[in-house]
């Protein structure tokens, strides 16, 4: 056995681990189209040496899904999961290479933070234990996934339902931190898409009394539907109710606490789609709108989408064409896994890691509905999706040290 460390051979070498980031930066990987050959192919270069099984799994040939193995000493299974696309950029708004460049103490590039840096620490974590001839406590799955940032199914969905992923629990490296604090993900919010739509009568513009306006109808319905649900305080479940109280401590410097109360203690109701009408002078005689409505974890969305029904079947001229619908997840703030990460990364950092949730829900929901447990974990800059994206260098290198550390945190806590 060497007498390095992972973690020790991670700070030891943190040039080699800029240059990985680097390496999976350079290649454009925005969805659409979402091509991620190059970028799987460059990963398995890297691989190669490493004594780790590495297996392609491909769904939409363009975008290929990569699986890598390293045994440990027991017979549980940690997860790390990190998508390799990228949303697109565009490259007159940056003063940075978009395609990676290492400035002073900072990484650029689309995708710096969300999320080829943690994917490179995550990679470099699998080196750090070949380098130093060092077992992980328990056996690593690595999923470096494709078609994330569009939802697609040719990433995570087809690996789930391939029954690929094998694990106990799951941490995906999507950035958890906002104006420097520091947090690990532990629920995600629930969600209704309603497509709602409005039937009136057509009439001259000159002459709007005689006909009846759908496009006043639909507004009036949405209206409706914030008055009802909007201002109704939701009836939480207890046991995620100390979630929601960390997830306002965390947003309230950003948003301030009242507005962040409000996020998770009530329904979102946002009016994302309106459409209606044929010309200004006509009153239109049809309309429709896509509502997106959002519910904190601990809240049954089918109760809520019951009553929203109730509501629209109370709105003249106004029906539901089509609906979606999920319900929010949540791991437990004190089970090992989420002890496991928020002990680790404090540890690391030296200050608070929030436990909170999620604004919104991703491949953490697909996953814990697979019976995965799942937080999301990665320290990160306020930069994901805008110009000039970057990562501090001492951030790629703590992600990889808190990635090499986790597996032994999460088999201590498994024994508590």
């Amino acid at each position: 056995m060497s007498d390095t460390t992972p973690p020790e051979y991670v700070r030891a070498h943190r040039e080699k681990l800029v240059t990985l980031a680097l390496d999976l930066l350079t290649i454009d990987t925005a969805n659409p189209p979402g091509d991620t050959r190059g970028i799987v192919s460059k990963i398995e270069q890297f691989l190669e040496p490493l004594p780790v099984d590495v297996e392609r799994v491909v769904a939409d040939p363009a975008k290929p899904n990569l699986l890598v193995r390293v045994p440990g000493q027991a017979g549980h299974t940690l997860l790390y999961n990190g998508h390799l696309d990228t949303v697109p950029f565009d490259v007159d708004a940056w003063t940075h290479d978009p395609l990676g460049e290492h400035v002073d103490d900072r990484v650029y590039g689309r995708g710096a933070t969300d999320m080829k840096g943690a994917v490179a620490s995550m990679l470099f974590a699998i080196q750090a234990f070949a380098a130093t001839d060092a077992d992980p406590p328990v056996d690593l799955l690595f999923a470096f996934v494709s078609d994330e940032e569009v939802g697609g199914d040719a990433g995570l969905p087809a690996l789930l339902e391939g029954r690929q992923l094998d694990a106990d629990a799951c941490v995906i490296g999507e950035p958890t931190c906002e104006a420097g604090r520091h947090s690990v993900t532990v629920a995600d919010r629930g969600s209704i898409w309603l497509t709602l739509e409005a039937s009136g009568e057509g009439a001259h513009g000159s002459r709007p009394p005689l006909g009846i306006n759908a496009i006043d109808r639909l507004y009036d319905a949405v209206e409706t539907m914030r008055e009802r649900f909007g201002s109704k305080r939701l009836e939480i479940a207890s046991n995620v109710v100390p979630i929601v109280d960390e997830s306002v401590e965390y947003y309230a410097p950003s948003m301030g606490e009242d507005v962040a109360r409000k996020l998770f203690w009530y329904p979102s109701i946002n009016l994302g789609v309106f459409e209606g009408g044929d010309a200004i002078n006509s009153v239109p005689q049809s309309a429709h709108a896509e509502v997106d409505v959002r519910l904190t974890a601990g809240v049954y969305t089918p109760d809520v989408l019951t009553e929203i029904r109730d509501c629209v079947a109370d709105c003249e001229g106004i029906t539901i064409a089509d609906v979606s619908w999920s319900v929010g997840t949540a791991e437990a703030p004190d089970s090992p896994l989420v002890e496991a990460v928020a002990s680790t990364a404090t540890a690391v950092t030296g200050t608070r890691v929030y436990r909170r949730s999620a604004t919104g829900g991703g491949d953490a929901k697909k996953l814990r509905n697979a019976d995965i447990p799942t937080v999301e974990f990665a320290l990160g800059t306020d930069t994901v999706h805008a110009p000039d994206e970057y990562v501090p260098v001492d951030v790629l290198v703590d992600n990889a040290v808190v990635y090499t550390q986790l597996p032994a945190a999460w088999r201590f806590q498994m024994t508590q």
